[in-house]
């Protein structure tokens, strides 16, 4: 893929108009207010039938899950080619995966924190599920999360624990009878404020030492006994993202929330769950950068025209011109990294970890650095909320942080490239 499409194009001028209709005039409030995003993000869905099209999609693909598993309790292998149709699922023109990108794209040059609360709860937290739950767990909380009827947060990092996630990790599950005892606390959780879903990770105890155990993923939902759910936390940036942190005290859950309904399934895709969920948010990375760096560099070519400095614009100055060029530069090899992803969705194929952490530390990287120059080309304008570039600088510097910070990714592309 070299170009988008007509029918690309379409659906971004719809997006467009909606975002200009529905966002733009109550960014404020979503940025700056108690206004959570979800209402407006289920219009969006609603309006472009993308919870249809999601519905669809898990029909299908829960009928394959089923005749799998049904196979499976018969002590029939799967039906021939369904597992590797199941997790190689591509429609040959990466229409479908262009036709996803294209919203995060949209939103971002307005309000990335949007992005993110609905990437966590349709992609994280619904795929977490789809990949590692059985077909019941499936039906039972899959579906609400991707259509955005209910919210979603993945609750992995801890007050201590940051980069070293699962070494630090210190939730714990216990097992009491046929059911578990859930303890511990989770950080900078997006939607945790507001979710109806969790799918919480944390450790089995017993009496082993805390390196050496388990990794299991179960599903909470809101209300539970022992569940608090705190407050919005202040932030610097993605102020339209709700983050906020779980504690668990005794929490009571019976097998049926345990991700696969076995300690041996559920061990077995542990830490690998994580990893590849953490591969899947690395790679929306580079749509969320492509977003804010066009915006900015439409913002500071509109600016560069009518700014007059010493009796001319200013993008007449060779300086000015540098940093528009290395704006549009860094465009390019952004919207080539989507066009890339388009094309292995189209073939069912999908990056590896370490493609994954290449692509999402170099989209993090130039997000940053073109919206930090885009202040610079504004001046003194540039500091000050009235002008937007203010709000993407702010917004860009999370992308170097959250699903792994830089040197998280540098370590894994080095990892690979010594082990090949």
């Amino acid at each position: 893929m070299i170009e988008w499409s007509e029918q690309h194009q379409m659906l971004r001028d719809a997006i467009r108009r909606f975002i200009e209709d529905e966002i733009k005039p109550n960014l404020e409030e979503l940025e700056h207010g108690d206004t959570p995003p979800y209402d407006v993000l289920r219009k969006m869905l609603r309006t472009f039938g993308i919870d249809q099209m999601a519905k669809q999609r898990f029909e299908k693909r829960l009928a394959k899950d089923r005749a799998i598993e049904e196979a499976h309790a018969r002590g029939e292998k799967a039906p021939r080619g369904a597992k590797q149709e199941e997790e190689r699922e591509g429609d040959g023109t990466g229409d479908s995966a262009a036709m996803q990108l294209i919203p995060i794209i949209e939103l971002c040059r307005y309000c990335p924190g949007m992005v993110t609360a609905m990437g966590v709860s349709v992609g994280l937290t619904a795929q977490a599920i789809l990949s590692k739950g059985t077909v019941r767990q499936k039906e039972r909380w899959a579906l609400p999360l991707l259509t955005m009827e209910k919210i979603g947060a993945w609750a992995i990092t801890e007050p201590d624990s940051g980069s070293d996630a699962f070494g630090s990790m210190k939730s714990t599950a216990k097992r009491r009878g046929d059911d578990y005892v859930l303890n511990g606390s989770k950080t900078f959780i997006t939607n945790g404020p507001y979710a109806d879903t969790i799918v919480f990770i944390c450790k089995l105890d017993e009496g082993n030492e805390p390196r050496d155990r388990k990794v299991l993923h179960f599903v909470l939902e809101r209300g539970m006994p022992g569940l608090t759910q705190s407050k919005p936390l202040r932030k610097m940036g993605l102020h339209s993202s709700p983050t906020g942190q779980l504690f668990l005290e005794d929490v009571v859950v019976e097998k049926e929330r345990l991700l696969g309904e076995s300690e041996e399934a559920a061990a077995k895709a542990g830490r690998s769950g994580a990893k590849a969920t953490f591969s899947m948010e690395r790679v929306g990375v580079a749509s969320m950068a492509l977003g804010i760096v066009e915006q900015c560099l439409e913002l500071s070519l509109g600016y560069a025209r009518s700014r007059v400095q010493f009796g001319r614009p200013i993008g007449e100055f060779q300086l000015i011109q540098l940093k528009l060029a290395k704006m549009e530069v860094a465009r390019m090899n952004l919207q080539n990294i989507v066009f890339r992803q388009i094309e292995l969705s189209a073939s069912g194929k999908g990056m590896t970890l370490a493609e994954a952490s290449a692509c999402k530390l170099y989209a993090a990287q130039a997000a940053v650095e073109v919206a930090i120059e885009a202040v610079q080309l504004f001046g003194g304008n540039g500091y000050m909320a009235e002008y937007q570039v203010e709000q993407l600088a702010r917004d860009a510097k999370v992308l170097q942080i959250y699903a792994g910070t830089d040197e998280i990714q540098v370590s894994q592309i080095a990892r690979s490239l010594l082990a090949g």
